[in-house]
């Protein structure tokens, strides 16, 4: 019989994945901080939970799907957290995106308490979750990530173990970097082509097709030439991603330059209202520094 799953968090991301482990047969116990998402996972044959520590109780493994490092620390091991709820046996894994260090620290907690832990973001975005193709990245126990496959299985196509505790969210740091960066690359190179009288399609087009192609334009492109930043992941996420980066380069001695850079490009669209856009409004950003939207007319 499937082990009974604990979901902690159904925004953008964590819906649609506990949308899979429902159809794939799962026993589910869900908590979520907006009642209406909590009813329609009732209303499909999940049970819910008031607190952490009662999904916990209830649960063969607990999934977290949150924000950042202070929320998972509280759901984990704030009052009436998932630690106090912990059983022999129980597994807990957190596919939010957060910090390694973190991590690392909510691992020995745990561990303490006789609860295993997997570090276990995900890359692929809201379509990738939807699907069900979503990358994983692993962190933690070898043979707890071996026993936790079937479950990885009904969420990604690359599932990946890639060390210890907090090596999972390292990749991810590394893979928020590439793609942050790559959007600020396809964002130039659609304001420089456009600005200067080429359709921004046919630059796509001609992109994708060569050495430049990448997943980004074929994700994200869409979105940038009908410019709409419809949130599939939002920037003040990407930016908080980026910020992780960035510290573990410092803790790692590390020097990320154009990070830093892309991070203040982020935070400048928080400054201006757009922080609840999808990270391809980057190009935005590009597009006010030449005061030109692609797609549009040269402007003089």
């Amino acid at each position: 019989m499937p082990e009974t799953i604990g979901f902690i968090g159904l925004g953008i991301m964590g819906k649609p994945m506990a949308h899979n482990l429902l159809k794939a047969g799962y026993s589910l116990i869900v908590l979520n901080r907006h009642q209406e998402v909590t009813d329609e996972f009732v209303a499909q044959g999940a049970r819910s939970a008031q607190r952490p520590g009662d999904v916990a109780a209830k649960s063969d493994i607990v999934i977290t799907m949150l924000p950042n490092s202070p929320q998972v620390e509280e759901v984990l091991a704030g009052p009436q957290g998932v630690l106090e709820g912990a059983h022999k046996g129980l597994t807990v894994i957190d596919m939010s995106t957060i910090s390694p260090i973190v991590t690392q620290r909510l691992a020995e907690q745990l561990d303490a308490a006789g609860v295993e832990m997997l570090d276990a973001p995900v890359s692929g975005g809201d379509k990738g979750a939807i699907a069900g193709t979503l990358s994983i990245m692993v962190g933690g126990n070898e043979a707890v990530f071996q026993r936790c496959q079937p479950i990885f299985q009904k969420l990604g196509k690359t599932i990946v173990h890639v060390g210890g505790h907090g090596a999972g969210q390292i990749v991810k740091a590394c893979n928020q970097i590439v793609v942050a960066l790559t959007i600020e690359a396809v964002g130039e190179a659609l304001v420089l082509g456009s600005k200067a009288g080429v359709d921004p399609a046919k630059i796509l087009q001609v992109l994708g097709g060569g050495l430049a192609g990448n997943r980004v334009m074929e994700m994200r492109g869409p979105n940038m030439l009908s410019h709409n930043f419809e949130p599939g992941f939002r920037i003040n996420l990407h930016r908080k991603d980026l910020d992780i980066a960035l510290s573990a380069g410092h803790a790692y001695d590390v020097s990320l330059p154009v990070t830093a850079l892309v991070d203040q490009m982020f935070s400048s669209l928080v400054v201006h209202g757009r922080g609840n856009l999808d990270h391809s409004a980057l190009l935005t950003y590009l597009e006010d520094l030449a005061n030109h939207k692609i797609g549009e007319d040269t402007q003089e």
